[in-house]
């Protein structure tokens, strides 16, 4: 009997799973059609999670037959029958769980439906950084999907959602999206898999190894918009003419439903989780992830992080609604969507505790303590939600310190030219990169002293540069513009001491002055 209800458990929100395991006649009746539907099949155990009165999650097993796992259409089925018991209790979802666009059910459908066909990630405790951050910090990398992101999850659960509507007709028309990088290789990717034609609309500004890996992997590309906005206005006319399916990549609600499935395999990894941090670009990614946690585990805090540049999910709060916002370049250009998707934030809005915003400086550090600390290569995006965890970011409250905390790193799709310029941005808000102009003699020794002076002081200097003809001072004097390799903050504090000891007429460029 505990076999047959896990089955049901993929199925059930929380309320469902409470009266789920106190109708014990109803689950006789369902015990007895599904022993003899499933007669003479091997059941092979595989770890589930179910709910206890006292909202604790406990580990039970589900079952698959011997000729693989049960499909999504079966359970169904099963489902279908106990929700016409007679005998049952009242209804299983609250009115307002009904009205939301993804649900629990949807996400426990989407993780028996991608299961075979995406990686199942690790979610380890990070030494270095949980010394750092003054709490136990777990990292779901996400970024080690084939792709590089966990964009998979939602472009195979809508995929086979769509196969599922209309096979033949699907398979032979194709789907479409509009997208610069994650979007577009997890849909091309997966669609050469499933045998389904997909075609992405890049803007202009995608980068070019992305635009090469969806051709290899057999989608039809269009480059066409200056950026994501003009792509997806551009694949909506293909979609009238050509009668492709359109499959958002933040807002369709198999692609949220998908996107949750971390949020199973976060509190069947962490089951002691007391605080999830998850970057916000259109929401898709926080609404399926705070539904599934929230649903397995209440008390558990969600938060979301966005990048100061690109506000829109904080915009749509103030508004009551998603409304277009301005977007400014940004490190985490993966999250650069200036209108957040309406279903995504609808769900969102029921679960996640709150949002908030990390600077430029932070996502760079970010980047360089994952390199350094765990040898991860994490596009700007990914890492946002530890950007908010470092020491100074708006996460790192005192009422956290101690507390055990998981950090989806969400996509390492990140261009090599990019990571360079990130990573001196890490280095200079980290002060081992400073920048200064001291004004020195033009006579032959004067630049020589100054150098001594650094190397004294243990600065290397990786580039120095004179200027005599923007000085209005004594014609006996130049300015010489340098940037010096330190240790950290206290190296560079005694190096500007030391200059002004001497006598040196100095200005210190501060990161926020670059």
């Amino acid at each position: 009997m505990a076999k047959i209800r896990s089955l049901l458990f993929l199925q059930s929100t929380k309320r469902e799973k409470i009266n789920l395991i106190k109708s014990k006649k109803s689950m006789r009746r369902i015990v007895t059609r599904t022993r003899a539907r499933f007669a003479g099949r091997q059941l092979v155990a595989r770890p589930c999670w179910s709910f206890e009165s006292n909202n604790a999650p406990s580990r039970i097993h589900s079952f698959s037959t011997a000729i693989g796992d049960i499909s999504g259409e079966e359970v169904d089925r099963i489902l279908e029958h106990h929700e016409k018991d007679e005998t049952r209790g009242a209804s299983f979802a609250t009115a307002r769980e009904e009205a939301l666009p993804v649900t629990f059910s949807d996400i426990s459908r989407a993780n028996v439906t991608i299961r075979s066909g995406i990686k199942r990630t690790t979610c380890e405790q990070s030494y270095f950084l949980s010394e750092l951050i003054g709490a136990n910090v777990f990292l779901k990398t996400e970024f080690r999907q084939f792709t590089g992101s966990f964009k998979e999850r939602g472009a195979r659960n809508a995929l086979f959602h769509h196969l599922r509507q209309g096979e033949h007709e699907f398979k032979q028309i194709g789907a479409i999206a509009a997208s610069a990088g994650n979007h577009a290789l997890a849909l091309a990717y997966h669609g050469q898999q499933l045998g389904i034609p997909i075609t992405v609309v890049m803007p202009t500004v995608a980068p070019l190894a992305k635009v090469d890996k969806c051709r290899k992997f057999g989608a039809k590309v269009i480059i066409e918009g200056a950026h994501i906005g003009e792509a997806k206005t551009f694949a909506e006319t293909l979609v009238e003419s050509e009668g492709l399916t359109y499959i958002n990549g933040y807002d369709d609600p198999s692609i949220i439903a998908g996107a949750g499935t971390i949020g199973i395999e976060i509190i069947d990894e962490v089951p002691s989780v007391d605080a999830v941090v998850v970057p916000v670009g259109g929401a898709g990614l926080i609404a399926g992830v705070s539904c599934a946690v929230k649903t397995l585990k209440p008390d558990v805090k969600v938060y979301g992080v966005e990048p100061q540049f690109c506000a829109s999910y904080s915009a749509a709060l103030q508004a009551g609604k998603p409304v277009m916002t301005e977007v400014t370049p940004t490190l985490a250009d993966g999250l650069a969507v200036p209108l957040v998707g309406p279903h995504a934030f609808q769900v969102a809005c029921h679960y996640v505790d709150d949002v908030v915003q990390c600077t430029e400086k932070e996502i760079s550090l970010a980047v360089l303590r994952l390199i350094e600390n765990e040898k991860m290569v994490v596009e700007g995006g990914g890492a946002c939600g530890l950007a908010a965890l470092l020491p100074g970011g708006a996460l790192d409250r005192p009422e956290w310190k101690g507390k055990n905390i998981v950090v989806p790193l969400c996509g390492g799709n990140i261009d090599t030219t990019v990571l360079g310029r990130v990573i001196e941005r890490g280095l200079a808000a980290d002060d081992r990169l400073c920048n200064f102009t001291a004004t020195v003699s033009d006579r032959p020794g004067g630049i020589s002293k100054l150098t001594e002076l650094l190397c004294d002081l243990g600065a290397s200097i990786k580039d120095i540069y004179h200027e005599r003809a923007w000085l209005h001072s004594n014609v006996d004097q130049v300015q010489v513009k340098c940037v010096v390799e330190l240790q950290g903050r206290e190296h560079a504090n005694q190096l500007r001491n030391a200059l002004i000891e001497r006598g040196y007429p100095i200005i210190w460029k501060a990161l926020e002055e670059h």
